[in-house]
């Protein structure tokens, strides 16, 4: 089986080393399976893939957003990476990186059948 990719893109106000540092308790609090790997990306420019993710970055930069997280799930699809991420978004906006009361602004998106679709 190959490896399940899902990405997250959102926007934050934290820098990303905030972020970063609050991510192994975000992870720990929705007891994320440690076999998925994490990559956090700031700016859209610097999303990497094929043409439908870096086209869907540019439209996310567009509205503002600023980060990207990379999921990878070695043994799982797609779309199992897409729910773990899910998991660890909404947790992150519980989370100190977040003040009360503050929008959250993002979405998952993973490959199914070539296409890119958002996460429900």
């Amino acid at each position: 089986m190959e490896n399940g990719k899902a990405y997250g893109i959102f926007y934050c106000d934290a820098s990303k080393e905030a972020i970063e540092q609050e991510l192994p308790t975000i992870r720990d609090l929705v007891q994320t399976p440690s076999q998925l790997e994490l990559t956090l990306v700031e700016g859209m420019d610097n999303v990497r893939g094929n043409a439908n993710l870096v086209t869907l970055a540019k439209q996310a930069q567009e509205q503002g957003m600023r980060y990207a997280l990379e999921a990878t799930y070695p043994g799982a699809t797609n779309e199992v990476t897409a729910n773990e991420l899910s998991g660890i978004l909404n947790q992150a906006y519980q989370s100190p990186l977040y003040k009360d009361g503050e929008p959250f602004s993002g979405a998952v998106v993973y490959e199914e059948n070539g296409e890119y679709v958002f996460k429900e």
